[in-house]
């Protein structure tokens, strides 16, 4: 875990492993790919660069994935948070978050959600990075994918 105290100005994560390493390798790949065809066209040129792009579609859509399933667990935690911390009629107003609201709204402090929590309904913080904006004191997720 990191030291440093996350903001909305740090909060953005880098995965070097994907970030730094397969997705720059898999891009590379289909372009040298491609470049090759054109160098020498033929069949098995071409299928490289199908597969090339197949393996570049495989890495995005499993960094996806993952990002989908911590989506779906941030959402849980939230409902539940909501529940415990949150007066009644509040907790069934936010139902209706959008998961990007409720993702942003994770980044605050029990203290103050249920103000953001009404914001957010009544149309006031309308982005997640307004929602992220608005969070005075900012409570760290360093657990992210």
């Amino acid at each position: 875990m990191t030291t440093t105290a996350q903001t909305y100005a740090n909060h953005t994560r880098w995965h070097p492993p994907f970030h730094f390493f397969v997705l720059p390798v898999m891009i590379i790949n289909v372009v040298w790919s491609i470049v090759y065809f054109f160098i020498s066209p033929g069949w098995n040129r071409g299928w490289a660069i199908v597969v090339s792009l197949a393996l570049l579609v495989l890495a995005s859509v499993a960094r996806t994935n993952a990002l989908r399933a911590q989506d779906r667990i941030i959402r849980l935690e939230e409902q539940i948070r909501y529940q415990q911390i949150l007066s009644d009629d509040c907790a069934q107003q936010a139902r209706s978050l959008t998961i990007d609201q409720i993702i942003a709204l994770r980044f605050a402090p029990d203290e103050e959600v249920e103000a953001l929590v009404r914001g957010v309904l009544e149309g006031r913080l309308k982005k997640s990075a307004d929602i992220k904006r608005a969070v005075n004191t900012w409570r760290a997720d360093h657990l992210r994918v």
